[in-house]
């Protein structure tokens, strides 16, 4: 039987062409399906055409572009019971790694054709932003002082040349002048003072590395790695650490469980590889599950 899909299309995602989304549109109508493609021009698109898109009630809705993409679209989708799908064009895909491990875009695209939604759990950040108070939802991470500040620190530029080498530079240039804060975490409860922090809702960050090693999309809590550490000597051990999974046994890096983290301090925050502004924050599960088909 035939279904509506929408795909939201981002054009500056890394790897993403006109090739590609005609691509996607007519992969879908070849098996009989009606597809409206809607192609963003400017931060903040994809959130609203998702909204727009929900109100709707569609059979299925793709991003197709980066992870940054996808947490537009899962802010737009919030609470409507719209399943999603996602195909990655962008720089590191984080959750693509995760969920769809070693396929190609044409494997990805046969996987969706044949897949089910499954109920995924999400973060979520609360933060003033100005005068305001904002909640956002977030997929794969929220990362408090020095990833927040490497990741506003991003030439989007370069970005777009590099991919993740934009990163790589971003934390080196970081990691040369920067004094962190003091920040102190409440988890469940528990307070635990330091420099930086990743809070994993999946094992994945930035590529490969998994810096919460037990976090998985499908269950609904999230993981708390902080770096106790104040000096760069401290930082870039962290990151040597990272690639081999050494880091959660350093005796200054606390790793917990968590369903409730609250931030105090001011550091700077990214979400799903994007930044967001400054702590202080609270940081929970989501009550509403997404659906997502992989």
């Amino acid at each position: 039987m035939s279904s509506s899909i929408v795909i939201i299309g981002n054009p500056v995602s890394r790897q993403a062409s006109p090739e590609k989304f005609r691509a996607v549109t007519s992969f879908f109508e070849g098996k009989g399906h009606s597809t409206e493609l809607l192609i963003t021009r400017k931060r903040g698109d994809a959130e609203e055409f998702a909204r727009q898109a929900a109100a709707r009630h569609p059979d299925m809705l793709i991003s197709a572009g980066g992870d940054g993409t996808i947490n537009e679209v899962v802010n737009g989708l919030a609470g409507s019971g719209v399943p999603l799908a996602i195909i990655p064009l962008g720089t590191t895909n984080v959750l693509a790694r995760e969920i769809f491990p070693h396929r190609t875009f044409s494997e990805v695209l046969e996987v969706i054709a044949g897949g089910r939604p499954r109920n995924v759990s999400l973060g979520r950040i609360e933060h003033r932003s100005g005068e305001r108070q904002e909640s956002r939802l977030f997929c794969l991470m929220a990362g408090i002082g020095f990833d927040g500040q490497a990741v506003r620190d991003v030439n989007l530029r370069l970005k777009g040349y590099t991919g993740p080498g934009a990163y790589v530079l971003s934390g080196l240039k970081t990691l040369a002048r920067y004094a962190p804060p003091e920040i102190v975490l409440r988890v469940d409860g528990q307070e635990i003072s330091g420099y930086a922090a990743i809070i994993g809702n999946i094992s994945r960050y930035g590529g490969d590395f998994r810096v919460t090693p037990d976090a998985r999309i499908d269950d609904p809590q999230l993981y708390a790695c902080v770096f106790r550490g104040k000096r760069r000597l401290d930082l870039l051990r962290y990151v040597l650490m990272l690639p081999f999974g050494r880091h959660i046994k350093a005796p200054d890096v606390t790793y917990v469980r968590a369903k409730e983290i609250v931030v105090r301090g001011s550091a700077p925050m990214q979400i799903d590889g994007d930044y967001l502004g400054s702590s202080p924050a609270v940081i929970t599960v989501s009550p509403d599950p997404l659906r997502l088909i992989y």
